[in-house]
């Protein structure tokens, strides 16, 4: 999938999450995708996923399968 330049993301991650924290991802959603960054890496590449993706992959990364 593919976001049309000039389109700006807001990020945000978990509450549960520090600013120290070594293991933290950072989310950015569109009405058509949802895109996920590693928050060490901000300038790094991203992955990007459908909605029906990602909340098919939340159940499996939060243990409640």
């Amino acid at each position: 999938m593919t976001v049309k330049l000039g389109t700006e993301l807001t990020w945000f991650k978990s509450s549960y999450s520090t600013d120290d924290g070594p293991a933290c991802v950072e989310v950015a959603t569109t009405a058509d995708t949802v895109h996920v960054r590693d928050s060490k890496q901000i300038p790094g590449p991203h992955l990007t996923f459908s909605p029906h993706q990602w909340t098919a992959f939340l159940p499996y990364a939060s243990g409640h399968r």
